[in-house]
């Protein structure tokens, strides 16, 4: 939210077209908020809405007032970012007023700052050592990080999608062809952002290559598998892990799964119930994290060790691990279809 440059928008409403001309030159925000003498929000007005009150005959000397926009959209001071962005989006405004319950303008949220998001400092590492066996014969002389979807390696999508949500620093931890991977990334300049590498001797599970990072995290860092295609927002993620004080997060996704067969439930010999072919449903782990750094100290030294091993050590010691529920496009390209699948959605001709 515009902090204190909505103040400079502010008209009011014997104010002349004139007069809102010369604010909109003079505070750059493309909109004038009419209000009242207690700051209360009248309307708004857009260099359309005057030029279309020019078209009817009005002069610049005419009152805002012919032209003001009575029915404007407007949100209240608690409306996080990624909604007034989705409201904005929906209804193609690039301004939305921020009122409080007596209507009077506190704020202005402004596209162009909702859409760029502020600059996180949090680490972000990648795991994309692994052999991709079941992708053979595609991975045989090419990692699968490397695998191309819609023109370019799956890791590269997950790092522009977290590059969109400020993270800029990021580790690729690597094993099975590594060299590759460092070749065609480099420091990560070409794509605006900062990469380093950690090299694991052996394969280290979803976790343990942690525990190679020199030096340790001062602040919590997103991990996520670099076969992982989603549209999460990574930001959202650790915002929801900061908020709730938690040791661990993961993100989890509903799955469901039909019986094929009907059931029977029984009670010793006795023929209790019968369901048609059930559906069952569970959360499921969709291979992206946030830690707190201390978790990283832990792993120094320990080998191999999986996402859900170090979740459990957190439980057994009384540490909140939340899961974070996702709702967004979520694919792991760990089979032939699934690369299939995933070349299909981004527009990427199969075969």
């Amino acid at each position: 939210m515009s902090m204190s440059a909505w103040k400079s928008t502010l008209l009011g409403p014997d104010a002349s077209l004139r007069d809102a001309i010369e604010n909109l030159d003079r505070s750059g925000q493309q909109i004038v908020l009419v209000v009242d003498a207690g700051q209360k929000l009248l309307g708004t007005v857009t260099d359309g809405d005057i030029r279309r009150g020019l078209l009817r005959g009005l002069t610049l000397d005419d009152a805002v007032d012919e032209v003001i926009h009575r029915d404007a959209f407007v949100a209240p001071p608690d409306m996080d970012r990624k909604t007034a962005l989705a409201l904005m989006q929906a209804n193609k405004i690039r301004q939305l007023p921020v009122v409080d319950e007596n209507r009077q303008v506190v704020g202005l949220h402004l596209w162009n700052e909702l859409s760029r998001a502020a600059p996180r400092d949090n680490i972000m590492v990648i795991m994309a050592g692994g052999q991709g066996s079941r992708l053979r014969p595609h991975t045989e002389n090419c990692p699968k990080p490397l695998l191309p979807v819609a023109g370019k390696p799956m890791l590269e999508h997950i790092i522009v999608r977290a590059r969109e949500d400020g993270f800029h620093r990021f580790v690729l931890a690597l094993h099975y062809l590594g060299h590759m991977v460092e070749d065609h990334f480099g420091d990560g300049r070409r794509l605006g952002v900062d990469i380093s590498y950690i090299h694991e001797p052996t394969p280290m599970g979803t976790a343990g290559a942690l525990g190679l990072l020199d030096p340790l995290p001062e602040e919590a860092l997103v991990v996520t598998n670099g076969d992982v295609l989603t549209d999460i927002s990574y930001g959202d993620l650790l915002d929801f892990h900061l908020h709730h004080g938690a040791a661990a997060t993961m993100a989890v996704r509903s799955h469901e799964w039909q019986n094929p067969f009907g059931v029977v439930k029984t009670r010793g010999v006795e023929i209790v119930a019968f369901e048609e072919k059930p559906v069952h449903r569970a959360h499921i782990n969709a291979g992206i994290y946030v830690l707190e750094p201390g978790l990283v100290r832990e792993l120094r030294g320990k080998g191999k060790v999986d996402m859900p091993e170090l979740f459990a050590w957190q439980q057994e010691r009384g540490r909140a691990v939340l899961a974070y529920p996702m709702h967004e496009p979520w694919l792991d390209v760990g089979r032939e279809q699934d690369l299939v699948r995933a070349r299909g959605e981004k527009g990427e001709p199969e075969g």
